[in-house]
């Protein structure tokens, strides 16, 4: 059977619709996961947080190699003045008060503290209960030492928990 130039034209329109149309399946759960979250009213409301954690897995290099290990663990960290408008918030610690910066997106609350050292910690707020109304958490600290010192951050830190809020 011959081609007539109509029939490569019909061909040709039905290729390029068909693989349009595939092209639109696979890109188009791509782009709907780009789309920035709307923040979670529960957590835009926060101005105070009390966390506690109570799992700590510490990481370290033993002769150039990575490794883990796991413990129980008791850390209070704790937020006041939180504005997640401005995107800030003080820090409440064993060592005082220190102003931080805060960032709500969708279901994660962000809290960014950087030491005049470089050490980072970084606390997340999951829009996610525990139980009795707090919420789940996770506080992480990057530093790094030559030497590990007994009670003090001397390898990075991650702690899992939960926090009380206190809302606006």
């Amino acid at each position: 059977m011959r081609r007539t130039p109509r029939h490569r034209r019909i061909a040709f329109v039905f290729f390029v619709s068909f693989v349009t149309f595939v092209l639109f399946l696979v890109t188009a759960p791509q782009l709907d996961a780009q789309v920035p979250n709307l923040p979670a009213p529960r957590l835009s409301k926060i101005t105070s947080l009390k966390c506690a954690f109570t799992v700590l897995g510490t990481g370290t290099w033993i002769k150039g190699e990575a490794e883990a290990s796991t413990k129980l663990a008791k850390l209070a960290v704790g937020f006041t003045a939180v504005d997640t408008q401005d995107g800030t918030a003080d820090a409440v610690g064993d060592l005082g008060k220190s102003h931080i910066t805060v960032r709500l997106v969708g279901n994660y609350l962000h809290f960014m503290q950087m030491d005049p050292y470089g050490a980072l910690y970084l606390t997340t707020v999951f829009n996610t209960e525990t139980r009795g109304g707090k919420l789940q958490a996770v506080h992480t600290r990057h530093e790094f030492t030559p030497v590990s010192v007994p009670g003090l951050t001397s390898r990075p830190e991650q702690y899992f928990g939960e926090c009380e809020a206190s809302p606006k």
